[in-house]
């Protein structure tokens, strides 16, 4: 029996609240059971130094969880004076993904800076953060096309991500924060909507696992995510991209 007395391939229930901020490009609440994020996307004319004169534009990503957001009070990373090691590789992993289906060359020197905010954290916030990115970005794309800021609309695809994991010997979707500290594996995965793979983030809790699992662990994902984007099409009213 899970937590939430899911089935063993059910997504957590999920929303998706488009227009949540009301001064940004693009923005979204994203909700997975009870994981909840902000996303928002803001448009920015400029772009990094590796960049200027190539005519590319780029998509970066920023993340941070909220003091209360989890059970008991983090310190702000602003307080620190440094941003950690997780968040470093949340926001890598969030710019990797929506950078995959969009045409850089399309955009001009302009950047999409998305800002993913954890309001209440129980497990796959990076997961929910990258679906629900995607959907202001789209917001955001679209904005700048119909107000002439960028000549052609340079999304591909859509795109999605969920977890994964091995608990208590049974493979399970979309874990929560019980599950995932308890997993004896854990897997993040970004896919596109014609199936193809843009990140795997596994690893063993405890004993190593056999090639099989990854194998069954990976179809397990692609089914959710499938579903998530679903999910996306829905909220962005089926929203047509270029081969979709």
């Amino acid at each position: 029996m899970r937590p939430d007395a899911r089935k063993a391939d059910q997504l957590r229930p999920v929303t998706m609240r488009r227009g949540f901020i009301g001064h940004a490009e693009g923005s979204v609440l994203i909700e997975m059971g009870n994981t909840k994020v902000i996303c928002t996307a803001t448009i920015e004319e400029n772009v990094p130094p590796f960049l200027k004169d190539t005519g590319r534009g780029w998509i970066t990503a920023e993340y941070s969880m909220l003091p209360r957001s989890t059970q008991s009070r983090s310190t702000r990373e602003a307080k620190t004076g440094k941003i950690g090691g997780r968040t470093h590789e949340i926001q890598r992993m969030i710019g990797r993904a929506l950078r995959s289906v969009v045409n850089m060359s399309q955009m001009g020197e302009r950047t999409v800076l998305i800002d993913c905010d954890v309001i209440q954290a129980d497990g796959g916030t990076r997961t929910a953060s990258i679906t629900g990115a995607f959907v202001c970005m789209v917001d955001a794309l679209r904005f700048a096309e119909k107000n002439g800021i960028i000549r052609r609309f340079p999304l591909r695809e859509y795109l999605a991500a969920t977890s994964v994991g091995v608990v208590d010997g049974q493979l399970r979707l979309d874990l929560c924060y019980e599950e995932d500290r308890h997993a004896d594996v854990d897997m993040n995965v970004v896919m596109t909507a014609s199936n193809r793979y843009v990140e795997i983030q596994g690893c063993a809790e405890g004993m190593p696992f056999p090639r099989q699992t990854v194998n069954e662990l990976l179809d397990l994902a692609a089914s959710g995510i499938m579903q998530l984007i679903d999910i996306q099409r829905q909220v962005l009213e089926n929203e047509p991209l270029p081969g979709n």
